[in-house]
């Protein structure tokens, strides 16, 4: 089915609005992310050799299962900083 710009506008207005917060802030950051896609490759490109070697090594680490999960950072932090 082929739709006409107004109707998949439409359509992803109507998807979008029926979220709940969670979700809805989920779409904002696909989106966001979607839209910067093309400035994100153009920053990379300005990367020094260490930069893009340690960020090869962060997603290594985090593919290995290496990684920290965002909640005990937070979580961790607010302990230390309680009124921050």
């Amino acid at each position: 089915m082929v739709m006409d710009t107004s109707e998949l506008k439409l359509r992803i207005f109507r998807e979008i609005d029926s979220l709940e917060q969670g979700k809805l802030q989920e779409v904002y950051g696909f989106l966001q992310n979607f839209l910067r896609s093309d400035k994100d490759i153009d920053d990379w490109d300005t990367l020094t050799v260490s930069q893009k070697e340690g960020l090869q090594n962060a997603i290594n680490d985090l593919d290995a299962g290496e990684g920290i999960v965002h909640e005990d950072v937070v979580s961790k932090y607010r302990k230390k900083y309680p009124n921050d």
